[in-house]
């Protein structure tokens, strides 16, 4: 019997995962998939949402605590496991934003650095963007990380511990209970029914937990829905950017080994994640438009994840009530990277009973079914 069963070993269910065990206790990880190859893996790894100063302080509270913990914890990542994660502070450059005073009170609300720049200050910090930007704000401090190679990073120091376990392919079935107490999951691996004996059980499956927490109990529900986004990757001679670039709603992110991310859609089609070509030509359109130049770059991939679309861009953090011992992490939205060590930190701080450092309320799976839908 472990101490904990994760449902879903993405970015948040790796990082509730490496909380625990920092605590002493164990723990089993079972993802459908692979570790880290759903939303986490496809997203650009902005650490920063994106027109930050658009949303609920709920969202903002999350934001800031992670942005403050990421360049520590990537630290450690490299140190642990050799992998490096490339958090690398870079800044966010919003093109021709229209609520520049609203972003400039923001800032000094939550003293956050932002800056309103014209077409010189642009144009003298990303050379090849195309012309006629007039306005931008400016956030020097905003960082992005690789990651697939975070994940990577996380993944080994997790299973670096001889109290982890991890089960790829392996799909969750049904609660195991006796009377009203949650004693384990029913599992499928690898086409294996199997029992998984568990103290508590921390849902971090993403676009599916919606779907999970359902059939787990009629008691609690969360309002999560998949929304797909896709992305393209390419390849260029030399580098172009220096900064993420951000505008109309599309971004472009700099590697270090000049490689440019173009994203990205966002598409209600329930689950599925097939790569589009209207996709290929709406976001080529919004690079070319952005930086001239991938006009001749290699268009070297083309993928897509499902977003957990959540109300509002909050995720649901708590326990699931009606069950004594099921807890959730899920339905970031866009923000899955953004919020995943402050949200983690936040559920460990829930279920260990100690005071977080952010109030837990607004996350509040009960709260927040009761108060949003979808629809405002």
């Amino acid at each position: 019997m472990v101490d904990f069963l994760i449902v879903g070993a993405g970015i948040s269910g790796l990082l509730v995962a490496r909380e625990l065990l920092a605590e002493g206790a164990s723990v089993c990880l079972i993802d459908r998939g692979q570790s880290g190859k759903e939303a986490s893996w496809a997203g650009g790894g902005i650490v920063s949402p994106l027109y930050p100063w658009r949303y609920c302080d709920a969202v903002t509270a999350l934001a800031s605590q992670a942005q403050s913990v990421y360049p520590e914890l990537t630290t450690q990542l490299l140190a642990e496991t050799g992998i490096d994660p490339e958090y690398r502070a870079c800044g966010l450059l919003m093109l021709e934003t229209h609520d520049r005073q609203q972003a400039l009170d923001w800032s000094q609300r939550h003293k956050r650095d932002i800056r309103a720049w014209g077409e010189n200050e642009i144009y003298a910090r990303e050379s090849a963007l195309a012309s006629g930007s007039r306005n931008a704000m400016w956030m020097p401090s905003v960082a992005n990380v690789r990651n697939p190679r975070l994940l990577q990073a996380l993944r080994a120091s997790v299973l670096g511990s001889a109290a982890a376990e991890l089960r790829e392919h392996c799909e969750f079935v049904s609660l195991v209970t006796t009377g009203s107490e949650v004693i384990g999951a029913h599992v499928n691996n690898a086409g294996q029914l199997r029992q998984v004996q568990a103290g508590r059980i921390i849902v971090t499956a993403g676009a599916w937990a919606g779907q999970l927490i359902a059939a787990m109990s009629s008691a609690d529900t969360v309002e999560i829905e998949p929304v797909k986004g896709e992305m393209l990757l390419y390849r260029t001679e030399r580098p172009l950017l220096r900064s993420i670039v951000l505008g109309a709603g599309r971004y472009l992110i700099p590697r270090e080994d000049n490689l440019i991310l173009v994203g990205s859609t966002l598409e209600y089609c329930g689950f599925d994640k097939a790569s589009t070509k209207s996709a290929r030509l709406s976001l080529s359109a919004s690079a070319v438009s952005l930086l001239p130049a991938l006009q001749d770059a290699e268009l070297v991939a083309q993928w897509a994840g499902l977003r957990p679309g959540s109300p509002g861009g909050v995720p649901f953090i708590g326990k699931i009530h009606g069950l004594d011992n099921v807890y959730v992490n899920a339905g970031h939205f866009r923000n899955g990277l953004v919020l995943a060590p402050a949200s983690a930190r936040l559920l460990v701080d829930i279920i260990l009973g100690r005071k977080p450092d952010i109030d837990p309320s607004p996350y509040d799976p009960a709260v927040l079914r009761q108060s949003s839908s979808f629809g405002s």
